[in-house]
């Protein structure tokens, strides 16, 4: 199992990243980041500290990624804080996306695409304009097996699929019962519609950006 998208105590998640690492190991993941909520009030705190669980720990087996969550910031932010995420060392930028259950600010699935991030997350009601630019940019879109963000989980296979963007599946585990299996996982995957062979590119995706952050 690779989640490319869990929280921790450094922002809303329940445990210390180090026992949601061991955890995860225990539920069968080869591969995790840490992608904390961020803003320009914390981003630096939240990076070098993933950083420093990083080097300090170290996980035979076992890939650890300290990325963030760019979260509910204005959208002519989000191209700042990609870049400064980057030059910190995130491994990984994840933007919080336009979700049905949160009031997240319009533009910023467009703007986090244009910011070039590496996940567009629990994107909603993606638009064709967006789907185009993505497929363009290289910009994964997630495929949610988080209550409530998971709603538009269908719209946002349909939409990928007709424009060429890749997917991934995450969890965004906030606590331990939001881990899940690679076959709950994949399951997930199927309700929303994606064939077998179209689950496992899912999953090539993901191996993908764990090689690249590695």
């Amino acid at each position: 199992m690779i989640d490319l998208h869990t929280h921790t105590l450094l922002s809303d998640g329940t445990l210390l990243p180090t026992e949601l690492v061991v955890r995860a190991a225990a539920t069968g993941y080869s591969a995790l980041a840490i992608t904390d909520h961020v803003d320009d009030t914390n981003i630096e705190e939240v990076v070098e500290g993933l950083l420093t669980v990083k080097a300090v720990h170290g996980w035979q087996d076992f890939t650890l990624i300290a990325g963030v969550e760019l979260t509910h910031i204005k959208p002519d932010r989000i191209a700042t804080l990609t870049e400064r995420a980057r030059s910190l060392g995130a491994g990984l930028v994840v933007c919080h996306g336009e979700t049905l259950v949160e009031p997240v600010p319009q533009g910023t699935n467009l703007a986090a695409i244009e910011a070039g991030v590496d996940i567009l997350a629990h994107p909603g009601l993606l638009t064709e304009e967006e789907c185009r630019l993505a497929a363009r940019k290289g910009v994964l879109f997630e495929v949610s097996g988080r209550k409530g963000h998971s709603l538009a989980n269908g719209h946002v296979v349909s939409m990928a699929r007709k424009y060429g963007v890749g997917l991934v599946f995450n969890t965004d585990a906030h606590a331990p019962s939001d881990l899940m299996s690679h076959k709950m996982a994949t399951k997930i995957l199927k309700g929303a519609g994606l064939t077998d062979e179209e689950c496992e590119r899912v999953w090539q995706n993901a191996q993908g950006l764990v090689e690249r952050a590695r």
